[in-house]
């Protein structure tokens, strides 16, 4: 099978874990080239029109959060103001990539520690994913995990020291990106927008 190269471009580590894991799991011919930004939403917004035209010589796949946006086609209209090449997928999670993880609900309760039913649905109708995830964290029974995702008492910190660490190790190995597609519709559209790039 012949690669196909790709360039990726992200808010943070957990996005760009999130999205290797979707690529490799929608077909190992993918092969990431550079993956760009790791910067915040700011850096995305910033270069979204660049990654548009560098599209022409070798697919991009943009990922974002919505967060407070009112909806994805919103957000892409506010920050794309040209045609999009086809080969610019450029994907929003609603409302947060921690949604995503959320949408596996028994891969992620197993993982804590917890039950199942510790988590509300539909995941993509919370305002705060994330803040979501920390508050199950916090519950689990495993320690490991509760002290690297929850910040410490009395922190000023919005999550803990190994946050992303100890989510990737959930991403990589526990994530079934097939139920969570179930629960998630955006990230179903995003599979299937990646699924298109293959020929």
């Amino acid at each position: 099978m012949n690669p196909l190269y790709v360039n990726l471009a992200v808010e943070d580590e957990l996005s760009e874990a999130a999205l290797r894991r979707i690529l490799q799991e929608v077909s190992p011919s993918f092969q990431v080239r550079v993956c760009y930004g790791k910067q915040g939403i700011g850096y995305l917004k910033r270069t979204i029109e660049g990654f548009n035209k560098a599209a022409k010589g070798l697919p991009y796949i943009v990922l974002a959060d919505l967060d407070r946006e009112q909806c994805p086609p919103h957000l892409v209209k506010k920050w794309v103001k040209q045609p999009i090449h086809p080969h610019l997928i450029f994907r929003i999670a609603v409302r947060e990539i921690e949604a995503w993880l959320l949408a596996d609900q028994q891969g992620l309760t197993r993982f804590l520690g917890l039950s199942p039913s510790a988590i509300p649905t539909p995941v993509e109708e919370i305002l705060d994913p994330k803040r979501e995830l920390i508050a199950l964290a916090r519950k689990s029974k495993k320690r490991k995990w509760r002290e690297a995702i929850v910040p410490p008492p009395g922190s000023t910190k919005t999550q803990g020291s190994d946050y992303n660490a100890a989510l990737r190790v959930f991403v990589d190995t526990h994530w079934d990106i097939g139920q969570a597609r179930l629960q998630a519709p955006s990230l179903d559209k995003a599979w299937r927008a990646i699924e298109a790039l293959l020929p």
